[in-house]
């Protein structure tokens, strides 16, 4: 066949290939319509945490303050236990002569034991210890607590879960020795109430589970936005089995703690640390004796708390140390053993307050004596203001006139004392009333006003209702009664659509009956209030109850009420529930990226960019729908045999589902923003990576394109052994950043290296033009042939070589995004074991570390590989087809699990790896590390056009091209094949261009 005639020697330098835009090298990036996408996208992902972040009701806590100095006594623990646990420590809170009292440590109280939360301190029990200092004092020391601290040494629990059971066996011991304390009391203790802020909780909780605890030393367990339900971030496999066998045993156990009385306090929507549907207890029709609330709901204190000043909020602190003193028992002087009693004085503390002192019996029949003045009142809606009367007045309304209209009868009044204001008469016929009810135990305390309504039906015995104005003094205030009927006051509307933008305007109501989480907002008259009715819990299936907004003020005031959806409310919402499965998706989203790599490595020859080959693979059709599929199937029992037999674990998913907290659009809403997450951090990354190699090129001087190189050596084989060996002997996390490090020096210095001959390239084609015309004179004298195709050739390598490095540091970088993702899931337990060096070197247990033995070979291997090896695997399309299901995998495992994603990528990397080295050393002991055919024919398909490309290329490789003649043959075992120097550097100049036509310059 004639070969072509040779062109200008300025053409023999190939147009580099272009790296990808992130890259700073120039490019085609992700389009304009991706951009404004994934923009977009972005935008509302900041939105809905900007909502979650910010957009919640100012701090109306209180700070608690000390008015002696706060000490803390610490107790000295028996050999053995502080052997066992060094790290840990037991202190008794003090105060002036009170600490100085206790030093001696013959105590005479009621013990307390405080158990900080994740990173807390033992010093957070000084709230708490001093306002119940005060109160004891108030009454003279009559009763007393005596409040006792656990040091955890700040533990990072609720993000490492391998110290939990630590911490619980630690409290258990604390217990038996706090009652030994009072062994020698008249009133010795036989068990310890128990406070517990955050994971506190969860640890006096998991008390319960342990063999030899004895349920009887505990009788009431208050926590403070503890999660009870679920670990905000599942991120290690200890954190989720604790909760999964703390919240078994207090389902499948209810019998044997049944007179455990237990309370819950979330801290609202400041909170954003732990939602405050985590903290709502597990329900269970076996145990009764569990009570949960939102502080926004609690009387007399009426505020949202953030995660950490609910241990300060004076008004929250107020009502637990009330609580605990109108718990004591008068006869044993320590906490009641009625649990009975129990509920009823946190229900009237922390639900409902009737603005009464507790009363466990309360006088139902009361006489209404005195020298006060009856007045009768006969209309509907009436309105009475008291200012400085000396003399009281009993103010009476029939019900027999009122029965047939009305339906119900509210009344409010201003004054806030407890004494009793609302009576009913039973069968009264006379102008006044000897005897009557006590319905000031019905009323609600509210935060300027405390109020009363009554169903009239209910009271079918009372002739009169009775509202007593006591004698003042200078004090004014008001009160107001009306009939009314509740149809005429009642309107039901459906919550507009989310999408529709639009409003609707009626008078209504609203109240959140399924749950103690109502909010209260305090406001003047005329003014514009906005109240956001979002829910901490969703409603229960079977309870066809509605919300209803309560609105009390004067029965004369009239009132527009509009309801709208809030799209920005509702993101957030999104957000606050899921916000900690987002990392998931993203991973989900990389996934699918790196298989989309492999797919056009496969195809073209070339690896995209993770900016561009993201915005083309990552679509939700290749996951939601398998999701949905899998959980409609696991719906019939043959399937469920079937997966079990698997040993496959439950969908995270379908636990949501049952939890309440999961609709079909979430998933898919989530998805997106893991694309748009994905996304900018990639473009992030990259940049990062760009300005790290700038400051590189600016200090050092790059030492050129990287050779292609064994992917195992004695030096590398040596460092991982090393790494191996770190992650035994200390943490996986620790070997992981290590890896992790190096694998970025890698790939920080091939961008130098890039980068550095792309500037090579851009100048050469101004030397080229000089040589071309020289080059032109010597072909029309036949002259220098051989020396302008040596020149074609080195430009040739040149080129190919960077082209190469290029689509190899996209893979790279693709992997090193999803390694950064791994490194900050395990990031947690790096920080607990350094926290911890001067106790143990070695972290135990470390949920990283079988992971970091498959993650750092595996990287090791990788980040010395390159396209040129990948695409030389016959596994290449095996391995191509892992990462949609891995995709899958993740998203139906990982939203529970966060430390799910990595170990399946991690061991899919492990299997492809070892098949790939297995064939590679083969592929050299045999000689060859291709067939023959592979690398020659058919030349129509671009994968073999690429590897003969790359094979002349190593071939011409550090030759002097000189000395070949205009021609030369390549025998490689196989048939001899002949080159022709001129036409193949020529068809390589315009390689891209002229594909289709490669096979005319291959003879043989």
């Amino acid at each position: 066949m004639a070969a072509a005639p040779p062109r200008p020697a300025g053409r023999l330098l190939p147009r580099a290939r272009v790296p990808a835009a992130a890259m700073g090298l120039g490019g085609r990036g992700p389009g304009a319509a991706a951009l404004g996408l994934y923009g977009a996208l972005a935008a509302l992902v900041l939105l809905a945490v900007r909502d979650v972040l910010l957009l919640y009701e100012e701090n109306r806590c209180s700070m608690t303050y000390m008015y002696e100095y706060p000490e803390y006594l610490k107790i000295k623990l028996p050999k053995k236990i502080s052997r066992r646990y060094p790290a840990y420590e037991l202190y008794l809170y003090g105060e002036g002569n009170y600490a100085e009292e206790n030093k001696n440590l013959l105590l005479t109280g009621i013990p307390v034991l405080f158990l900080p939360g994740n990173a807390g301190s033992y010093k957070q029990v000084r709230s708490l210890g001093s306002i119940a200092l005060r109160k004891a004092e108030d009454i003279d020391f009559k009763y007393h607590f005596n409040f006792f601290s656990v040091n955890f040494n700040e533990e990072l629990v609720a993000l490492y879960g391998g110290s939990l059971q630590r911490q619980t066996r630690f409290v258990h011991e604390c217990i038996k020795v706090i009652l030994k304390l009072y062994k020698d009391h008249e009133f010795a203790p036989s068990s310890v109430a128990i406070v517990g802020h955050s994971m506190g909780g969860l640890v006096a909780r998991a008390l319960l589970t342990l063999k030899n605890f004895k349920p009887e030393l505990i009788n009431l367990l208050i926590t403070q936005a503890t999660p009870h339900v679920a670990p905000v971030m599942p991120l290690d496999k200890y954190l989720t089995d604790f909760y999964t066998a703390v919240n078994n045993h207090w389902i499948l156990k209810a019998q044997g703690i049944r007179n455990l009385t237990i309370l819950s306090v979330a801290g609202g929507f400041r909170d954003y640390q732990v939602r405050s549907g985590l903290a709502f207890l597990p329900r269970s029709s076996q145990h009764n004796s569990a009570l949960s609330v939102v502080s926004s709901a609690v009387p007399r204190a009426w505020a949202s708390t953030d995660h950490l000043s609910i241990v300060w909020c004076k008004e929250l602190i107020l009502a637990t140390i009330r609580a605990f003193f109108d718990l004591i028992d008068e006869n044993t002087k320590q906490i009641t053993d009625d649990p009975k009693k129990r509920l009823s004085v946190l229900n009237h503390h922390f639900v409902k307050h009737p603005a009464k002192l507790y009363a466990e019996n309360p006088e139902t029949l009361t006489e209404l004596t005195g020298a006060f003045i009856w007045i009768k009142i006969k209309t509907s809606k009436w309105n009475y203001t008291v200012y400085n009367e000396s003399d009281g007045k009993y103010f009476t309304f029939p019900l027999a006139s009122h029965r047939k209209s009305y339906s119900h009868v509210h009344c409010q009044n201003s004054m806030l004392d407890t004494s009793s204001w609302i009576y009913g008469c039973v069968n009264s016929n006379s102008s006044v009333c000897l005897e009557g009810v006590d319905l000031s135990w019905k009323a609600e305390l509210l935060p300027t006003i405390k109020a009363v309504t009554l169903k009239l039906q209910e009271y079918p015995f009372l002739s009169h209702l009775v509202v007593h104005v006591p004698s003042t003094n200078g004090n004014k205030f008001t009160l107001d009664c009306e009939f009314f009927q509740e149809d005429s006051r009642t309107v039901k509307l459906p919550v507009t659509h989310l999408f529709s933008f639009g409003r609707k305007h009626s008078i209504y109501r609203l109240h959140v009956p399924w749950s103690h989480e109502d909010s209260i907002t305090v406001s003047k008259v005329p003014s514009l209030a906005e109240i956001s009715a979002k829910l901490h819990i969703a409603q229960p299936e079977n309870d066809s109850s509605v919300a209803v907004l309560n609105i009390y003020s004067s029965s004369y005031c009239q009132y527009e009420v509009t309801i709208k959806t809030s799209f920005l409310q509702v993101l957030g919402q999104l957000i606050r529930f899921h916000g900690g499965t987002l990392p998931v998706y993203v991973i989900s989203n990389i996934l699918l990226a790196y298989g989309g790599q492999l797919n056009t490595l496969i195809s073209t020859g070339q690896c995209s960019d993770f900016a561009l080959v993201l915005s083309r693979t990552a679509r939700p059709y290749k996951v939601e729908p398998a999701l949905n599929i899998i959980t409609f199937l696991l719906g019939f029992a043959w399937f469920k045999d079937v997966w079990d037999a698997l040993f496959l674990p439950e969908m995270d998913t379908a636990v949501l589902n049952n939890q309440d907290v999961w609709f079909p659009l979430v998933s898919l809403v989530l998805f997106f923003f893991g694309t748009g997450i994905a996304f900018w951090g990639g473009i992030l990354f990259s940049s990062s990576l760009r300005l790290l190699s700038s400051l590189w090129l600016a200090l050092t001087r790059p030492s050129g394109l990287p050779k292609d190189s064994r992917l195992v050596t004695p030096k590398r084989s040596c460092v991982t052994i090393l790494l191996v060996f770190i992650s035994w002997t200390t943490c996986g996390a620790f070997a992981i950043l290590i890896i992790y490090l190096h694998y970025l020096f890698k790939v920080v210095k091939l961008h130098v290296n890039v980068r550095a001959e792309q500037k090579v390239l851009n100048a050469a084609p101004k030397h080229s033009k000089e040589t071309s015309n020289n080059a032109n004179k010597e072909l029309i004298k036949n002259c220098c042939s051989v020396d302008r195709s040596g020149e074609a050739a080195k430009s040739l390598a040149t080129s190919a070589v960077a082209d190469e490095v290029v689509n190899g540091f996209n893979m790279h970088v693709t992997v090193i995004i999803l390694l950064t993702w791994i490194m900050l899931l395990s990031f947690p337990s790096l920080i607990y074991w350094i926290k911890n060096l001067r106790y143990n070197i070695r972290l135990d247990p470390d949920p990283c570390r079988p992971m970091a033995i498959i993650l750092v070979p595996t990287l090791g291997i990788l980040m010395n590989s390159s396209t040129t090896k990948v695409k030389s695997s016959k596994l290449l399309k095996i391995a191509a087809q892992f990462p949609l299901p891995l995709s899958v995998a993740v998203v139906a495992f990982g939203p529970m699990h966060l430390y799910r994603p990595a170990p399946l990528f991690s061991m899919w990397k492990t299997v492809f790896l070892i098949f790939f080295t297995m064939l590679t050393l083969w592929g050299l002991v045999k000689g060859a590390p291709l067939r023959p055919e592979e690398k020659w024919k058919p030349l129509d398909n671009p994968r073999n056009r690429d590897l003969f490309f790359r094979t002349l290329q190593a071939y011409f490789s550090g030759r002097d091209l000189r000395k070949f003649p205009g021609t030369f043959s390549l025998n490689n075992g196989s048939k001899p094949v002949t080159f022709y120097l001129d036409p193949i550097a020529s068809a390589f100049a315009d390689y891209e261009e002229r594909k289709n036509s490669f096979p005319k310059y291959l003879r043989g």
